[in-house]
């Protein structure tokens, strides 16, 4: 990971979604699928760069990934929620880096970072973030905290 490694506490998060559990979400072992902790994380992410109420991308452009790591800290299994802390951790000329942290039960399962670029639909290239952009996104960072053991 590029910085500090994501927290592992839910409060530490600007933005929490929750997701339900499906029995599709597990495997042969009898525990939640890995491909389910990504779309968890898709979750939070969408949930942080596309709020209705604060748009983060203009008209005529979308956030792709282009960076994803995930580290897997416990296992989940069916049935329950999942909740999914997501904060931005750094923010370029046309990146945001994000931080995210997933919980079963008040364990932290999972934590990740992903990079995502501001592209223009029209081109299929980044492009800078608008200021405006920028700014919502720095308001969205994780509060500063010490390391963690």
């Amino acid at each position: 990971m590029t910085q500090s490694p994501p927290p592992r506490t839910l409060d530490a998060y600007p933005c929490r979604v929750v997701d339900v559990l499906r029995f599709a979400d597990t495997d042969r072992v009898g525990h939640v699928n890995n491909a389910a902790f990504a779309t968890f994380c898709e979750s939070g992410r969408v949930a942080l760069l596309y709020d209705p109420k604060q748009p983060l991308a203009p008209a005529g452009t979308n956030f792709v990934i282009a960076r994803l790591v995930l580290d897997f800290r416990a296992e989940i299994n069916y049935p329950g929620t999942v909740e999914i802390g997501t904060a931005v951790a750094r923010v370029g000329r046309s990146s945001a880096t994000l931080h995210q942290a997933l919980f079963h039960n008040g364990t932290c399962v999972a934590t990740a970072e992903s990079i995502v670029v501001l592209m223009d639909e029209a081109t299929r290239r980044s492009t800078p973030l608008p200021q405006e952009s920028v700014q919502a996104l720095e308001r969205l960072m994780a509060p500063a905290r010490a390391p963690e053991a």
